[in-house]
């Protein structure tokens, strides 16, 4: 899937992030992004298994959480890696709006799994994806990317109930030209 560049992605609940460029580089394309994050937004709980990700704070304040681990604050000019495979979530602590430069490598499926993701919690009223669109880039990007927050029952029984019942009225096609999962 190609994009044009910047190309912005908003959920409807406070989080908007800019991808600037893909970065074109042997070692792995990367992508250089800006994340916008609303007073108490931010992204829940969840894990890139292949993706570094790497945040650099130019506004507002950053509260930050890993798996397992107390929060941290990160204020102007601090900067954090979330390494692939490390479950993480961060947030805009206060009322000013936090603004984040930073990267994400390699970039694999990060940008089309997070603009379905995104479009679909805009169109769900920016709480959560809808059923279908859930389950289906979840399993279908699994090798990359899970929500901690989505109950386990939820995966197990209730995404494939959506996953049925979505195909039989022709839901997946919106994902036509999806590309490929990661082994």
């Amino acid at each position: 899937m190609q994009y044009q560049y910047p190309h912005t992605i908003e959920n409807g609940g406070g989080d908007t992030i800019i991808f600037k460029r893909l970065v074109k580089d042997p070692a792995g394309d990367w992508l250089d992004i800006e994340a916008i994050v609303e007073p108490g937004a931010g992204p829940p709980m969840h894990v890139h298994h292949r993706q570094d990700e790497r945040l650099t704070v130019v506004q507002g304040k950053m509260g930050s959480q890993v798996l397992g681990e107390e929060p941290k604050y990160f204020n102007v000019g601090d900067s954090i890696t979330y390494k692939a495979g490390e479950a993480h979530k961060f947030w805009c602590v206060g009322n000013e709006r936090l603004v984040c430069k930073g990267a994400i490598n390699p970039a694999h499926n990060f940008e089309y799994f997070l603009t379905g993701i995104y479009d679909s919690m805009k169109a769900n009223g920016g709480k959560q994806p809808g059923a279908f669109e859930g389950a289906w880039l979840l399993n279908r990007y699994r090798s990359e990317f899970d929500m901690l927050n989505i109950p386990g029952f939820v995966k197990k029984v209730i995404f494939p109930v959506a996953l049925f019942f979505g195909k039989l009225q022709g839901k997946h096609r919106k994902f036509e030209g999806a590309p490929p999962p990661l082994a």
